[in-house]
């Protein structure tokens, strides 16, 4: 593998190289196995694949969040090491490689900006919006692979790829999770202790609930998921909602389904002070 932090030395490689299908992994460094599993599917599809590593400031709402989002950047070199072929790239720009005349690109994303994440996190998926179609813009990748664990922001690079006409086709990767359950995240490390041994709660929940939809109305989960979680101490729940896997239009009833849809329970739980994102299919249509 190489490491590049330009544009346009990348874009040299990846033209001497001429292997198609070129796939991207984008991530925020911090690896685990779960980004291990993504790299793998894109390294199962592509003759070479490039791994980005870069925190984007413009996704952050919290300056603090920032500022404790976990950087390991010697550890990740070791982790891909063991991965990575030799036609493939490890690309880590900085702020000015990625935004050289500032964040300024706007993006629109419907009923995906008033939902769930959203709501909790203004401007954040403008910001993934803008780090993503940059991305692509200097890369040029045929395949592109994120985790279904951020289903909403899977939701809007699909969005943003419509609106931009780009030809990457973008694959989502099933949740990996650790032994208990719990979702891997890159914030999993900063969870207390405690917190940490209790966190296989939110999984677990959200699978009972799964087994609850022939005989209960989606009030009655929602209230069961929330009440079930909030009673572990120092977990409260910003939100649980079962939506439609293309808008993310939330259900308050199964009148309100569709025949052919897929619909997916989605939950943001504050362990402490971290926030925990996950998500389930729900046998609903």
């Amino acid at each position: 593998m190489k490491i590049i932090t330009t544009g346009s030395r990348l874009r040299k490689e990846t033209e001497a190289r001429n292997l198609a299908p070129l796939g991207l992994v984008p991530t925020m460094g911090a690896l685990h196995n779960g980004h291990i599993a993504l790299i793998k599917d894109a390294i199962s599809r592509c003759p070479s694949v490039v791994v980005s590593i870069y925190v984007n400031p413009a996704q952050f709402n919290d300056k603090e969040d920032l500022k404790n989002y976990p950087r390991t950047f010697e550890a990740d070199m070791k982790l891909l090491g063991s991965v990575l072929r030799d036609d493939d790239i490890v690309f880590h720009p900085d702020d000015a490689e990625i935004y050289p005349g500032g964040e300024k690109r706007s993006f629109k994303f419907g009923n995906l900006d008033n939902v769930m994440e959203a709501l909790y996190r203004p401007g954040h998926f403008n910001g993934v919006g803008q780090v993503v179609s940059r991305l692509f813009e200097i890369v040029k990748p045929d395949i592109a692979v994120f985790g279904q664990k951020d289903f909403q922001q899977l939701a809007v690079i699909k969005d943003l790829v419509r609106q931009t006409g780009d030809k990457v086709i973008i694959l989502g990767h099933p949740i990996v999770r650790e032994p208990d359950g719990l979702a891997m995240s890159s914030r999993n490390v900063l969870l207390e202790p405690k917190l940490r041994k209790e966190a296989s709660v939110i999984f677990n929940t959200l699978s009972l609930a799964t087994g609850m939809i022939k005989d209960h109305d989606i009030s009655n989960i929602r209230k069961f998921v929330i009440e079930t979680i909030e009673k572990t101490e120092g977990f409260s729940v910003d939100y649980f909602e079962i939506v439609d896997d293309t808008g993310l239009v939330p259900v308050a009833s199964k009148r309100e389904t569709v025949p052919g849809k897929s619909y997916f329970g989605c939950i943001a739980v504050k362990a402490g002070k971290i926030r925990l994102l996950d998500n389930i299919e729900f046998p609903l249509a």
